[in-house]
């Protein structure tokens, strides 16, 4: 009876094993849609900037051109921040299901090692009553 719960255990260990890789692997997705929207509003930053500067009406050299300039350059470091901001908490939250994975995979080692230890005692006591 007792190795029959100590499998359970195990089994329960590898179920919450598997669902915090499964969220580990969707924050990672999500780590790297963010890094994707970096580059993506990054470059159409870029683009805007190269459009306002040559543009004819509002290039360089006008007055509006550096009011403009201004206005894009804080709608960008807003979205920068806010982009930063969610991987930062997307990190965290990485860090955080990586050591609940340490700590189940260190919880199941030491059940196995029971296991393990349970499963020779029961075989010591069955042969040493036999034979005489």
């Amino acid at each position: 009876m007792a190795i029959a719960n100590l499998q359970e255990k195990l089994l329960f260990f590898t179920q919450q094993k598997s669902r915090i890789s499964m969220e580990l692997s969707d924050v990672q997705m999500q780590q790297l849609s963010a890094t994707k929207q970096i580059q993506t509003k990054q470059q159409n930053y870029n683009n805007q900037l190269s459009s306002l500067y040559y543009d004819e009406e509002i290039g360089y050299g006008t007055d509006a051109y550096s009011e403009q300039l201004e206005l894009m350059q804080e709608e960008h470091e807003f979205e920068m921040a806010s982009i930063n901001s969610w991987e930062s908490q997307l990190e965290l939250e990485k860090e955080s299901l990586e050591n609940q994975l340490n700590e189940i995979s260190t919880y199941e080692s030491s059940w196995q090692k029971l296991l393990s230890n349970n499963i020779k005692n029961d075989f010591s006591y069955g042969g040493t009553s036999g034979g005489k």
